[in-house]
């Protein structure tokens, strides 16, 4: 495909290079984010779904896209709101989303471990104690990652 000689922004599935739109791996990963903090298998969201594990995968790779009919039947399984999936992206600039490497559309990946933390903090009942784990949290991370 040939670029456009005007200014105007092509809409296309992929980038240049061939990967996958942003905004999907952005949907993907944040798909991927809430499915693993409310402790789902692939296997178990597609079933909820009517889906197979290997759609479930290629939509959280941002490989395949997601309609917004399916969009919205992931956000009942998951019980989140369909803007869920599009939180924390970069504001748009120009004519076309930001690009700039310093804003990641996906979230960076916080590993098996800050999930299960993720995951432990919100079964705390507790909103007084869970509170208290957060600011802890926030204090020593904000105290160790000085200078």
């Amino acid at each position: 495909m040939t670029k456009p000689t005007n200014d105007k922004r092509v809409y296309r599935a992929r980038t240049e290079e061939g990967e996958p739109d942003p905004i999907d791996r952005h949907v993907g990963a944040r798909l991927r984010l809430r499915r693993t903090l409310m402790g789902l298998s692939q296997t178990e969201l597609a079933r909820a779904v009517g889906l197979t594990f290997q759609q479930v995968q290629k939509y959280e790779s941002g490989a395949n896209r997601i309609s917004a009919s399916r969009l919205y039947h992931i956000s009942e399984a998951l019980d989140v709101p369909v803007s869920f999936f599009f939180d924390d992206l970069p504001a748009k600039t120009g004519p076309g989303l930001s690009e700039d490497p310093a804003q990641p559309l996906a979230p960076p990946d916080a590993g098996r471990e800050g999930l299960e933390m993720m995951r432990n903090y919100h079964r705390i009942g507790d909103e007084t104690i869970r509170r208290g784990v957060y600011d802890l949290t926030k204090a020593l991370a904000s105290k160790l990652n000085v200078g």
